[in-house]
């Protein structure tokens, strides 16, 4: 049987996701600046949280795509194997990168308070 017809619903459901997530974090951002929340919630949006999950995904997924882009290059002399491996590498590599780079803003942060 040919399951090609989940291609496009998965897309939708996938778009429909995405816009859903920026619709909720748009309405608890207002929430937020209108305080019309508890302090307990104010502590997940504070302007340098979102900067630095941002930075975080970004630089994981560069890091996948990197090993992607070697593992194809090199199609011929790396195997499959080889190149998952080379993603979960090169994500691990992009983590660790976050977590000195977030370990000093953080220390940045508090030295100036």
């Amino acid at each position: 049987m040919d399951k090609e017809f989940l291609i496009p619903i998965a897309f939708f459901a996938m778009v429909a996701l995405i816009v859903k997530f920026v619709i909720d974090h748009k309405t608890r951002r207002l929430l937020i600046e209108k305080g019309m929340v508890d302090e307990k919630v104010k502590y997940l949006f504070k302007n340098g949280t979102q900067l630095l999950s941002s930075m975080k995904w970004g630089m994981v997924l560069i890091g996948i795509g990197l090993a992607l882009l070697i593992s194809q290059i090199f199609r011929y002399s790396i195997s499959e194997e080889a190149g998952i491996g080379l993603m979960f590498l090169f994500a691990g590599i992009g983590f660790i990168i976050y977590y000195f780079m977030a370990k000093s803003r953080m220390s940045d942060a508090n030295s100036k308070d």
